[in-house]
Formats: C-alpha cells, structure tokens, sequence
C-alpha cells in the first residue's frame, strides 16, 4: 500500500512540479486524518523520497531518477580507469538542492568568458540574504541587470566582467545584488 501512496504522491509532483499539501495528500490516499499524513511523510522522509527544509516544507528529494556516479576520471595524464559505482545522484538536488531561492537564466554576451560562462550556457541563480565580494552575483545596476564579479574598493561595492575587452561598473545611482551564480551548465 505505501508503494501506491509514494506514487500517488509522485505523480502529483510531476503532473504540478511541486508536493501535495496535507489534505491533498488526505485527497490521494484517502486518509481520513492528518496524523496518517504525517506518519505517511516520515516513511517518505526516511526512504528518500522527500525531505524538509528549515522551516519545515517539504521539497522532493529522491523523486526524479537520478544518474549513477561511477567513479573518477583524469583530466591530466592517463591512468587505468575502474568503473565502481559509487552513488547515484539527482542532477537536479545537486545543482539546486534550495529550490525554494533557485533559479535559472540563460547567459548573453561574452563579458564573462575569462570565468568560463559563454553565451548560450544557463546559469543557476541563489537569491541570499548575504553576499561576498569575489562572488559571480546578478545584479540590478541603474536599473538593468547583469552577471558580473562583485567587489569591494574603499568600502563600496561595483562589478568587473571576466572579459578584457570590458571595464568595471560603477553604480551611479541604483545597486542592488539579487543572487549569487551558484552553477553553470553547458550542452555539447
């Protein structure tokens, strides 16, 4: 019966792209009661399938299938390769594993190049509370947006592109950091 609940609860994912609430869940399962709910959702939480974040939401976990982690390569000299497998990992929680302050944008122009982000590739965004100079950041800059590097001179922040043929913005009116470049993801 909970194989039927899991992929009850499964199916609601991916036809929505988000969890069922508890009295949806009540809806799919035919529970009658929160407390079957709740002990329904700590079978899933120690199987995998979800887990709950720092205010106690769910977020899927094991849902999507996930590729097998088969071991090291060398991307220097040639050694003798073993394939073990070693995990299998969700691309998905890898790449985004707070889903709730992800998002992803795809990349235009060349001024960040010299950090290995080309046009064309997609970059994933964290908004945060906090941000660091050194940091690949978007920012909102005069009222337009743009990825660059985010650093600090004499106590006041600006953005350098990884590209020479750029220079440095210096905000001359609105500067606001919206999220930190947590990733970039690239198709050959």
């Amino acid at each position: 019966m909970y194989k039927d609940y899991k992929e009850k609860i499964i199916s609601f994912y991916e036809k929505k792209g988000r969890l069922p609430g508890y009295k949806e869940i009540m809806t799919l399962t035919g529970f009658r009661s929160k407390n079957a709910v709740f002990k329904l959702i700590q079978k899933l939480t120690q199987d995998g399938t979800i887990a709950k974040d720092s205010s106690g939401k769910m977020i899927p976990r094991g849902i999507r299938g996930g590729v097998r982690l088969l071991g090291l390569v060398e991307a220097g000299f040639p050694s003798p390769a073993e394939e073990e497998l070693l995990d299998v990992m969700s691309l998905d929680e890898y790449l985004t594993p707070n889903k709730e302050s992800c998002y992803i944008l795809k990349v235009k122009g060349d001024s960040m190049i010299e950090a290995g982000i080309h046009p064309g590739d997609m970059v994933i965004a964290e908004r945060r509370a906090t941000y660091k100079a050194g940091q690949i950041v978007i920012a909102s800059i005069d009222n337009e947006h743009t990825m660059k590097y985010l650093r600090k001179k004499d106590g006041k922040f600006y953005l350098e592109p990884a590209n020479k043929k750029y220079k440095p913005i210096y905000p001359a009116e609105n500067f606001r950091v919206e999220a930190v470049v947590t990733a970039v993801v690239r198709k050959y």
